[in-house]
């Protein structure tokens, strides 16, 4: 993940993994038999793969395809697609459920798709070759990294799963033509995953691995709090618990989390994100970062890494997401520009306490911190509202604010907080702890400060606390989707009035079309044709 592990194992992909793209529906990325001979033989050989599979899980993000992240938040209540006037409909499509939005877009996930099972190829290489490598007794080494590769796995098939449902399940590195499984088999793969992680990852394998530190590793402590999530997504989606972990287990590997004392909420919620606490200095056009907590600090459980290095001749590591939230053509320190997606609902701005001080840390108040001459005629779906969690940066004077060749589109390095301690204080009252009450309220003591006034605790306020905390961070519309596919669709159902190029337009989302859609993705045409057929649709997407 640093730039020097991950240029040793591009040089090793070169000639090992990567290869020209197959030609096979899942269009991964095919072993050669060039240095199958010489690698996977030593501790280090695996290390250096290992890395290999948090690259593939970066590239998820980093090589630019429909990012997991956006289309959470696309699809989410929200916020609307947003974009300029001129481009592509692809993101109204996901955002309306409605392919007829723009119907020549039928191929909107193709890389992501061919992402995530580029990741899982080598995850799955990984593991096939563990009996093969040497560890001269150092079953712990051999434990740990077999641990880590199944948590990135369980990672890539939890987002891949909730995408599409309906997918092909591989557990070895091929390419064959195999049809869609049963979700319910995905599931208990990515449990089992998570499983194994939990009691093989040691609570120390790495001496920066605490959240302090956020290399970005897998712990004990990430998969227990991801297990959570998946049981909490798939109980409430299916209304079953037959994926193999229980209510009870879940809530244990909170509270194991909780208990570790690895982990603690920043004090400052608007310190955990740039575009939050940074404040210009227009005089030496600077940026004061003092109060940024940092990519790692306390509350982070496990992250998506990001570097500032990519570039135009194949270094791929930046995070292309970011940029489609800046303000469309538009820098106003600390905000840089960028595509204008994701514009947030103004019933969504409204629903927000006044008090609550994840309002002003959350989202971009276009009019009310006096932003001028914003370009209406540019901005599709203008609501007067964006994203500012993870907006780009930019100094006083409008330049990008980031390392490398400083480019808006590559240079991105903000990491992505995959799982918050937040997250985990939630869950775990969400689940019945024997501390809720507690939990609930360290969290909502930090939002409101000295304006806190106790609820109590409750499903039905945790989801609605949830709703305020974790805005913008990919999470909403899983929590909408795991309140029951009924519930979901009169939460998703709207209609909001909004500024397409200055004039009047409207945002109309049906329950109809969700419903249609049951809330999943549409699958690539390619990959279907590539099948010969043996992929099927998603309903509501042909």
């Amino acid at each position: 993940m640093k730039k020097t592990s991950y240029i040793s194992y591009s040089i090793l992909l070169g000639s090992l993994l990567l290869g020209s793209c197959s030609s096979s529906f899942l269009d991964v990325e095919p072993m050669t038999s060039v240095l199958e001979s010489n690698f996977y033989k030593t501790v280090a050989d695996a290390e250096m793969a290992l890395v290999g599979c948090y690259d593939g899980y970066q590239r998820t993000t980093s090589n630019g395809s429909q990012a997991f992240y956006i289309t959470s938040e696309i699809a989410s209540d929200n916020c609307f697609g947003g974009t300029g006037t001129t481009d592509g409909r692809g993101f109204q499509a996901i955002d309306r459920f409605d392919i007829g939005q723009s119907q020549s877009d039928n191929n909107i996930f193709d890389g992501t798709w061919s992402d995530y099972y580029s990741g899982i190829f080598r995850c799955n290489t990984l593991l096939a070759k563990l009996d093969g490598t040497d560890f001269s007794g150092n079953t712990t080494a051999r434990a740990r990294i077999e641990g880590e590769t199944r948590f990135l796995r369980a990672v890539l098939y939890f987002d891949l799963v909730r995408l599409f449902e309906n997918i092909p399940l591989l557990t070895s590195p091929t390419s064959d033509n195999i049809p869609q499984s049963d979700p319910k088999e995905v599931y208990k793969l990515i449990v089992s995953d998570l499983k194994f992680a939990t009691s093989s990852i040691p609570a120390d394998a790495y001496p920066k691995s605490a959240a302090a530190s956020n290399d970005g590793r897998a712990t004990p402590f990430a998969a227990k709090a991801l297990l959570a999530r998946v049981y909490l997504f798939y109980s409430g989606y299916y209304a079953a618990e037959d994926i193999g972990v229980s209510k009870a287990e879940a809530l244990a590997g909170l509270e194991d989390v909780i208990k570790s004392g690895q982990f603690a909420l920043v004090a400052d919620f608007k310190n955990l994100w740039p575009a939050s606490s940074y404040l210009p200095n227009a005089a030496d056009n600077t940026l004061d970062i003092s109060k940024y907590a940092g990519k790692g600090n306390s509350e982070v459980v496990f992250a998506q890494k990001f570097n500032n290095t990519s570039d135009y001749e194949g270094h791929i590591d930046g995070n292309r997401w970011v940029v489609f939230l800046g303000l469309r053509g538009k820098s106003w320190s600390p905000y840089g520009q960028g595509w204008g997606a994701c514009t947030v609902s103004k019933n969504f701005f409204n629903a927000f306490d006044n008090n609550d001080t994840r309002k002003t840390a959350s989202i971009i108040d276009i009019d009310g911190e006096k932003i001028p001459d914003f370009n209406l005629k540019d901005q599709r779906e203008y609501t007067g509202y964006a994203i500012k969690k993870y907006a780009p940066t930019a100094l006083p004077d409008g330049t990008t604010n980031t390392g490398g060749d400083k480019d808006m589109q590559l240079s991105q390095d903000q990491d992505y907080f995959v799982i918050r301690y937040a997250d985990v204080l939630l869950m775990a009252a969400e689940l019945g702890s024997p501390n809720a009450q507690h939990y609930f309220d360290l969290v909502r003591k930090r939002a409101y400060k000295t304006n806190f006034v106790a609820l109590p605790v409750s499903k039905s306020n945790i989801l609605k606390e949830r709703n305020f905390e974790f805005a913008f961070e990919g999470i909403r519309y899983w929590d909408v989707l795991r309140q029951g596919i009924n519930n979901a669709a009169a939460i998703i159902e709207t209609s909001e009035d909004v500024l397409s190029g200055s004039a009047p337009d409207k945002v109309i989302i049906t329950k109809s079309k969700f419903l249609t859609t049951r809330g999943f993705m549409q699958i690539p045409n390619k990959q279907i044709t590539l099948s010969n057929g043996v992929l099927k649709q998603n309903a509501g997407w042909n």
